[in-house]
């Protein structure tokens, strides 16, 4: 859930920035209090269908596009993450933790 809102929060802050607006603007627009718009763009608080729909009316942005954006970007961290394999610490260096070979395994899962 937190890379959800983290990436919810990316997006409505490029969208932002490329139309040029400030934080202050879209809270104008939005009726929304500038300090929850920039709690939401840094992925800090969750944003309700309504507060959604209210930001990408202010943002002039339907918010099909702006889910979209997340969607992808949520396949991109996904691929990012499968291609990462975690790699066990070598059996000699568990061992001299304390730990056994299976320790080692379960805590990268």
């Amino acid at each position: 859930m937190v890379l959800f809102r983290r990436l919810l929060g990316d997006v409505l802050r490029a969208q932002r920035v490329e139309r040029g607006m400030t934080l202050r603007e879209v809270s104008a627009q939005a009726r929304v209090s500038l300090g929850y718009i920039s709690e939401i763009e840094r992925g800090q608080k969750e944003a309700s269908s309504e507060l959604l729909a209210s930001l990408c009316g202010a943002l002039d942005v339907p918010l099909s596009s702006v889910l979209r954006s997340v969607s992808d970007a949520v396949a991109l961290e996904e691929a990012l993450s499968a291609a990462t394999p975690i790699v066990p610490r070598p059996a000699a260096a568990s061992a001299a933790a304390g730990r056994s070979r299976d320790d080692v395994v379960a805590s990268a899962a």
